[in-house]
């Protein structure tokens, strides 16, 4: 078992399927199923089951897989460091939380691109349990998302704070006429967004019931379901700011306990961190005179 055979098994099992891992792999599928086959045989266990669609990681497999992308991961950071002369280049990927790529990261990537023109910025948007998952598998290098975050394998470092408004349509006049809505509605992101959970409890302490939430995937369907009478959200104030200045939603200002929110940046504890990396967050850390010397 090499480095190559753990690529070819962590490919399959991630797109289950022997002939799309061939395709990323820009190999055949035969030669995918030898490799996976020789695997196999060498360990003595079935590392997927076959079926009609593609395969399924079997409990083996999945035992396995934690090794196979910590071992790639290192040897992806060995071939980085050698070639990190120091000189901010290549690519970053980062993850975000919609609501930070909307209201923070435009001027801090313009600043950041006009000062490290080699760099190219890879912005992956999702949700904080989401984030944090792609961190901690080393598919991100860090990302924003809500904090504190407590996990053995990463560090994180407060970058912004952000004040939490609840949204209603305008009709609303406060959170209290919200109990006399039959089947009322929350607009949120999907499961594993924090401002959705904080939403939630905000609802309950108040004993406030909701309908099922309805999910969209950016700003704009919540917005315009919220200034449509659809239902209501919680996001920063800063994203809402616009909308509520046209007379389209009503904004609530809440108590601390619901209103004040972190965002943090994460990356893994035991990461190597580039001089892409370093760069940047040099231009996201709180008071930096950085991104002024770049504009």
């Amino acid at each position: 078992m090499d480095a190559s055979d753990l690529k070819v098994f962590e490919a399959v099992a991630r797109h289950g399927s022997m002939n799309r891992a061939a395709a990323e792999l820009n190999t055949v599928q035969s030669n995918v199923t030898a490799r996976v086959r020789a695997l196999e045989l060498e360990l003595g266990v079935l590392l997927f089951q076959r079926h009609a669609r593609g395969v399924k990681v079997t409990p083996a497999g999945r035992r396995m897989l934690p090794f196979s992308a910590r071992i790639s991961r290192l040897l992806s950071e060995a071939k980085a460091a050698a070639r990190d002369d120091g000189v901010p280049s290549g690519v970053l990927e980062i993850g975000t939380l919609e609501t930070t790529a909307a209201l923070r990261l435009p001027s801090i990537l313009a600043s950041f691109a006009k000062a490290y023109p080699k760099v190219r910025p890879v912005v992956r948007p999702g949700s904080t349990c989401g984030l944090i998952e792609d961190v901690v598998e080393c598919r991100l290098e860090g990302a924003f998302v809500v904090g504190p975050v407590d996990h053995p394998d990463l560090q994180q470092e407060s970058v912004f704070r952000e004040e939490l408004v609840l949204v209603t349509p305008r009709s609303i006049r406060g959170i209290e006429d919200l109990s006399s809505i039959s089947e009322l509605k929350t607009i949120v992101f999907r499961v594993g967004c924090s401002y959705r959970q904080r939403l939630d409890d905000l609802l309950n302490k108040a004993g406030i019931l909701v309908a099922q939430p309805l999910e969209f995937g950016s700003i704009e369907a919540i917005l315009g379901c919220v200034a449509a009478g659809v239902g209501i959200t919680l996001l920063p104030k800063g994203i809402v700011a616009a909308a509520w200045r046209d007379g389209q939603v009503a904004v609530h200002e809440l108590d601390p306990e619901f209103a004040e929110v972190e965002t943090v940046f994460i990356r893994r504890t035991d990461a190597y961190v580039s001089s892409a990396l370093s760069a940047f967050l040099q231009f996201v850390r709180p008071d930096t005179e950085l991104r002024v010397a770049a504009e």
